[in-house]
């Protein structure tokens, strides 16, 4: 028996939602363990529809939901994310939902500068959601994040919002933008604390006493390898590691806890926000994948921009990630296209390549070259096994495992949770 991490392999939205609540009811513990409240995962159960943005998807199975020391927490986002799934019939209570103590906080400051930078940056804004993520976990590498533990503790609270505030005033004050006082940030928190401390608990000895009990653990990541803020386009990354091997250090847990790593990778490409993309399509190609894929940011409601596949990204995503198998999403979104391209390599300043360069002016100069595949006619949409599956489908799978080098154990054929092609069970591996 195994333990599961899920990450993206291209820029986010691959469809991680439908395979982690998938994974999740096999599960008995769910664990997010990097980002904040700038990613989110749409779950389909019934007539049910949840969009949840800090919320381990394991609870909506009715599993134990823990939200790791790696992810940022805006306290009032989450506490509203919580009415909310209340109000469609969930329970999230301090039983079901574990907190890590020395998980970092979103403060308000943190979103008025983030907003105000990117404001700043004009025609080079990297596109954020401006929602703090990143000013955030500036604040926790600079050693002066305020902590869900530091709520308990009134006198830590008063001078370490003094330092915060030393720090973020004067950048904002230099930006234009408006500043804080400490009682309104004191306000803030008094306000939210009564509600989030019950949640607080050493998630780390509850991992392990999970793990050492037999337990099955899924480790849930938001965003995608290509946003990693090492190993993505930066600077169009987020602001945490997304690969698999923080999903340790995030949650408190050992490397060798981690288990089978599923990469999800959708059957073309997205991505949402500024930054290169070699497979983009700015046509009426592009347009007709982001009109069938329903192709809108679950968090921002922004337009995905849409291209064909790039095994090129999707391979070296397996790589630093660690993937074991692909879970491939979306595959009946390029039913009935007369062609299919894949793009297998880079033009790069008239060399080809295959790989993705990590200077922002040569990921601008890079052009793709692309692979034409036959299409299908028929429908794979429902699709529950290899048989029902045109042939010209197969071979586009089968195409992709060679480009990425790594087996596709997980075939989703529609939003449906049912519709899924198991090939390899990650829990069994």
């Amino acid at each position: 028996m195994s333990n599961v991490t899920v990450i993206g392999t291209q820029w986010g939205d691959e469809g991680k939602g439908k395979i982690v609540d998938w994974l999740a009811s096999r599960a008995d513990v769910v664990v997010r363990f990097q980002g904040g409240h700038n990613a989110g995962h749409t779950l389909v159960v019934g007539d049910q529809t949840y969009k949840l943005s800090l919320l381990p998807s394991g609870l909506v199975r009715g599993k134990t939901g823990v939200i790791g020391n790696g992810v940022v927490v805006d306290p009032e986002a989450l506490l509203k994310e919580i009415d909310r799934v209340t109000a469609q019939g969930l329970k999230v209570t301090p039983e079901t939902l574990k907190i890590a103590e020395n998980a970092p906080l979103i403060l308000p400051v943190h979103g008025a500068l983030d907003r105000a930078r990117e404001a700043a940056r004009g025609d080079r804004k990297i596109g954020t959601t401006g929602r703090g993520i990143g000013p955030a976990y500036e604040d926790k590498v600079a050693r002066r994040a305020i902590r869900l533990c530091d709520l308990a503790e009134p006198e830590t609270l008063d001078w370490k919002l003094d330092e915060l505030l030393l720090h973020h005033n004067t950048l904002l004050k230099g930006l234009g933008a408006d500043t804080f006082t400490k009682q309104e940030l004191l306000d803030f928190l008094n306000g939210v604390a009564p509600r989030v401390l019950p949640f607080m608990a050493p998630v780390w000895d509850l991992l392990d006493d999970s793990r050492r009990g037999g337990a099955r653990i899924l480790f849930e990541g938001a965003q995608a390898v290509m946003l990693d803020v090492d190993h993505g386009t930066y600077p169009f990354v987020t602001s945490s590691n997304t690969v698999a091997a923080n999903a340790g250090t995030g949650a408190g847990v050992g490397p060798n806890s981690i288990g089978f790593v599923l990469g999800i990778a959708k059957a073309y490409t997205t991505r949402v926000g500024e930054g290169p993309f070699p497979s983009e399509l700015h046509d009426e190609m592009g347009r007709t994948l982001g009109e069938r894929g329903h192709e809108f940011g679950t968090v921002t409601g922004r337009p995905r921009r849409c291209g064909w596949f790039d095994a090129v990204l999707v391979r070296r995503a397996v790589r630093v990630g660690g993937v074991n198998g692909l879970a491939l999403t979306k595959l009946d979104v390029l039913d009935g296209l007369d062609e299919i391209r894949i793009c297998v390599g880079y033009e790069l300043d008239g060399v080809t390549t295959k790989h993705f360069p990590s200077a922002p002016g040569a990921q601008q100069r890079i052009r793709p070259v692309f692979e034409t595949l036959e299409g299908w006619k028929d429908s794979t949409k429902g699709a529950r096994s290899w048989a029902e599956l045109p042939a010209q489908a197969i071979k586009y799978v089968r195409r992709i495992e060679e480009l990425v080098e790594a087996p596709v154990t997980l075939l989703s054929t529609s939003p449906e949770r049912d519709d899924t092609i198991l090939m390899r069970d990650p829990f069994e591996d």
